[in-house]
C-alpha cells in the first residue's frame, strides 16, 4: 500500500471516541495490523491558541503533519484517529494537506443518546468542566446529526460494549485479513 488510510471516529463528547479508539488499535494489534493512533483533541491542546480559538485548527494541522510524517518514516500507512467533528466534510482537507491528496479516509460517527452521553460525562468529568462538557456535548450532537455526511458510517453506542462496537468499525476499514472496506470515503479533487 502506497497511500495513506485514516479511519476518523468522531462524535459527541461522552460517545465513547477515545475508548472505541483504543479497543479499535487492540483488535488491530491482535490481527497483527500495522496502524498508529491519534487523539485529534490533543493536537490543538495549547492555550493560548495561537492566533486565538478561532485559528486552533492551524497548530492542530501542523501536528497531525508533524506526528504523521513521524509514522509515515516508519513505514506507516494506516493511522486511527479520533476527534469530534472530524467526520465532516470541512475536516478532509486538513488529513489531505497532512497526509497525502491520496489518503483513504473511512470515516465513522458514533452516536448516543443524550442520557447516555451526560451519565459517561458524570463517570469521567470530575472537575470544574463537567457542566460546560454537558452542554457543548449537546451541540456538538445536533451539529453532526445536521452536517455529518450520509456516507458517514453512524454507530450506535447506547446500550453496547465497547468490544462490540469496535469490532464494527474495524470491520468499516477493511483492515482485518482479506477484509474489504465497506463505509469508505476516498478523498477525491
Amino acid at each position: 500500500m502506497d497511500h495513506a488510510e485514516i479511519l476518523l471516529i468522531g462524535g459527541r463528547a461522552g460517545v465513547g471516541k477515545t475508548t472505541v479508539g483504543w479497543e479499535v488499535s487492540a483488535r488491530l494489534r491482535t490481527a497483527r495490523v500495522s496502524h498508529a493512533v491519534i487523539d485529534g483533541d490533543f493536537m490543538g491542546a495549547v492555550h493560548p491558541a495561537p492566533d486565538g480559538d478561532a485559528h486552533r485548527a492551524g497548530i492542530t494541522e501542523r501536528n497531525l503533519a508533524a506526528v504523521w510524517a513521524n509514522y509515515a518514516e516508519l513505514g506507516h500507512r494506516r493511522l486511527v484517529y479520533t476527534n469530534t467533528v472530524s467526520v465532516l466534510d470541512e475536516a478532509t482537507p486538513m488529513f489531505r494537506r497532512a497526509m497525502g491528496d491520496d489518503v483513504r479516509l473511512v470515516r465513522v460517527l458514533l452516536t448516543a443518546t443524550d442520557e447516555t452521553a451526560e451519565r459517561r460525562l458524570f463517570g469521567r468529568e470530575l472537575g470544574s468542566e463537567l457542566e460546560h462538557e454537558v452542554r457543548s456535548s449537546a451541540r456538538k450532537s445536533r451539529l453532526l446529526d445536521e452536517r455529518a455526511p450520509a456516507e458517514v458510517l453512524r454507530v450506535a453506542t447506547d446500550g453496547r460494549t465497547v468490544i462490540d462496537i469496535a469490532a464494527e468499525v474495524v470491520a468499516a476499514t477493511g483492515w482485518g485479513p482479506g477484509g474489504v472496506a465497506s463505509g469508505s470515503v476516498p478523498v477525491t479533487g
